[in-house]
């Protein structure tokens, strides 16, 4: 084994960020990658101020991050890769032996290890790190005339579009996405380059009403509103296809308001484990409530988006921080009254 030293996030606990020196260890068949530039994600967040994520809790020291692009510093002999070249990273890790790997359905691998999880013990270390260890498998080659900080948008992009996936054809869909977030700002462009021939996206928040329509929304509705809403509920519904990408009960509920008869609920956002949820409205209306999580081949998909401009997210970029900051970096992301995505640079 080979070995590099570097500097790295670690979150050790509640409110405790630290850059430490570590020792990254890579074989002959791995690839170093010397990261640019990586994108803050609410699991981070939950890391740094909770010292946990859902369920996935601290045990021990943990560099954090999944979404980031940099560039191949040490690739295999024999490899399609080479030095210099600039990729975005696949943090997902599945197992392909399981039955659901198998039959393609890796982003529900029960043993899936993802870049920047505390799900297992030890921990996944994750991307905000000056150098980490991937596979080449890992690596997707890009446009190096692309800006590394647009490229780091390759994970979220790819849930996004795997979302888009979830709910079938969209051509001709008038689509609904509640949250305009980072996530709900991803769905409303993929939405919109996938033949949709409408998409509204409802908000609480006037600036993630503003940022949804420089992301493609037709229009942008203020989910406090009740009279900004009626319209769109009348007559059982005007919507197709729903993307609730908030995690809020109340919008959760309020999906099937706005969902057309046969309609589909993409459910995206996270939320809370216990929701009232107006069963008997979605069973009347014969909705179908689909979750969407993480990716597959997606990625993939992302990556080419991002690099030919199907895709632009510089609009959800609140903030750029160097890694040495990173602290700051995640309070500032932590305040959703004043950001959606904020990257971090190596």
């Amino acid at each position: 084994m080979n070995t590099l030293h570097c500097k790295a996030c670690f979150a050790h606990g509640k409110q405790d960020i630290r850059i430490d020196e570590r020792t990254l260890e890579y074989s002959e068949d791995q690839v170093v990658v010397k990261v640019e530039a990586g994108g803050i994600c609410g699991s981070d967040i939950h890391y740094y101020q909770e010292g946990h994520a859902g369920l996935s809790i601290l045990k021990h020291p943990m560099v954090i991050g999944h979404e980031f692009s940099g560039v191949v510093h040490i690739a295999p002999k024999n490899s399609t890769l080479k030095v210099g070249s600039k990729v975005a990273v696949n943090p997902s890790q599945p197992c392909n032996q399981c039955q659901f790997c198998l039959e393609g359905k890796q982003n529900v691998c029960s043993s899936m290890r993802f870049m920047g999880s505390a799900q297992f013990n030890p921990h996944v270390n994750g991307g905000f790190s000056e150098f980490v260890v991937v596979s080449e498998q890992q690596c997707y080659p890009y446009d190096p005339q692309i800006d590394s900080k647009i490229m780091a948008f390759s994970e979220p992009t790819a849930v996004a579009i795997h979302a888009i996936n979830v709910a079938g054809s969209l051509v001709g869909k008038k689509v609904l996405v509640i949250g305009a977030g980072p996530i709900g700002g991803l769905i409303i462009a993929a939405a919109k380059a996938s033949g949709a021939s409408e998409v509204i996206a409802s908000d609480v928040s006037e600036r993630c009403r503003e940022i949804a329509l420089q992301m493609g929304a037709n229009k942008a509705l203020d989910a406090s509103n009740s009279h900004d809403l009626l319209a769109y509920k009348e007559d059982k519904g005007y919507f197709d296809v729903t993307f609730e990408a908030s995690g809020s009960s109340i919008a959760i509920a309020t999906s099937v308001d706005m969902t057309k008869r046969n309609g589909i609920v993409v459910q995206v956002g996270m939320g809370k484990n216990t929701i009232e949820y107006p069963v008997a409205k979605m069973l009347v209306k014969e909705i179908s409530w689909k979750g969407s999580f993480r990716f597959i081949d997606e990625f993939a998909t992302a990556v080419t988006w991002l690099q030919n401009g199907i895709i632009d997210p510089r609009p959800l970029i609140s903030g750029s921080y160097p890694y040495q900051e990173i602290e700051k970096a995640l309070l500032q992301a932590a305040d959703k009254t004043v950001s959606s995505k904020v990257l971090v640079t190596f």
